[in-house]
């Protein structure tokens, strides 16, 4: 029994050098956590809005055009929707001040992700790895599902990336899709590099979270602890709808579930007139997803209605949203 328990000890020390240490994914996992890594060095600047969300966030909307519009700095915090909300919120507390605003116009997979999900998802890889310090301050649970992130494939593709990147590998992703700018938003993503999905889209029929989901979920909850700590800290949160497709809306109660997280912790919710909702020959790869016309849009019109929530000179009494329509 004592050779079999060091044995099983042994395998999971050698396990945890391999994949706290050596192995590594340098395209996939290197590729967000550097786009993470350039959007936290813009942010030490106050005041500032910060917009985080799933990739709705850098897709959807442009701080290079809000910016101007709100007269202080922007920075497009938003990556992915598998990045754990508490990763991201760790992340970005320390350079919250206050007087900081951060809007957070979240995709509906973002309030109702499950606990197993985020505990495992691509930032739990990348903190094992490359972050002790953030993980360090997550929960125990975050803990292991860090440790246990890894599998067999991960160790193959490691092995293949790092050959890849050593060879001097050019990413497509840019040519494809397009890249970011010093704001953190996405570019490039032109209506002619849409055109591809242009069938795709149309056929697609977009998934809806329910309300009790909204309200209930792992997300929600870490979202609301969150705001909890962003009144404490004097820095001011606005929620909001992502983008999404006019003809195939989330549903009333849904949009009403996810209004009333925010106004019930405190913070303000921008609506704008047409509900955040585009016909779908202005999306690009997905229904969160923008092109770069319609970003620009969108763009201005939440630029101009966050520059009248903030030229006011107290916040809306909880229970209050503010809609550019009124």
């Amino acid at each position: 029994m004592r050779r079999l328990m060091t044995a099983c000890l042994a395998s999971l020390v050698l396990y945890a050098a391999l994949f706290g240490f050596i192995l590594d994914r340098p395209l996939a996992y290197g590729f967000l956590r550097q786009q993470i890594d350039a959007k936290l060095a813009r942010g030490v600047v106050s005041p500032k809005l910060v917009i985080l969300a799933g990739s709705n966030g850098p897709y959807s909307h442009r701080c290079e055009v809000i910016e101007p519009l709100i007269g202080r700095a922007c920075v497009n915090a938003g990556v992915a929707v598998g990045i754990g909300l508490d990763y991201l919120f760790a992340r970005w507390r320390p350079l919250l001040h206050p007087g900081d605003v951060v809007y957070l116009p979240m995709e509906e997979a973002q309030y109702v992700r499950t606990r197993a999900a985020t505990e495992v998802g691509p930032d739990a890889a990348i903190m094992f790895r490359h972050d002790w310090g953030t993980l360090a301050t997550l929960s125990p649970a975050r803990w292991g599902g860090a440790l246990f992130s890894f599998d067999l494939r991960y160790a193959l593709m490691s092995l293949v990336e790092k050959v890849l990147a050593m060879r001097g590998f050019h990413d497509p992703r840019e040519a494809v899709t397009g890249g970011t700018n010093a704001w953190g938003d996405h570019v490039g993503h032109t209506m002619a590099l849409a055109a591809g999905d242009r069938l795709m889209l149309a056929s697609l029929t977009p998934w809806h979270a329910t309300a009790p989901g909204v309200r209930d979920g792992y997300g929600t909850a870490l979202l609301v602890e969150f705001m909890g700590w962003a009144r404490a800290h004097r820095v001011q949160v606005i929620g909001g709808f992502p983008a999404g497709f006019r003809d195939a809306p989330m549903p009333d109660t849904t949009r009403a579930a996810i209004r009333a997280v925010y106004l019930a912790n405190g913070a303000e919710f921008l609506e704008l007139p047409n509900e955040s909702l585009y016909p779908r020959t202005d999306f690009f790869d997905s229904p969160e997803h923008l092109a770069e016309p319609g970003q620009i849009a969108h763009s201005i019109a939440v630029g101009d209605a966050l520059r009248a929530m903030l030229s006011r000179p107290a916040k809306l009494a909880a229970g209050q949203s503010q809609s550019n329509a009124r």
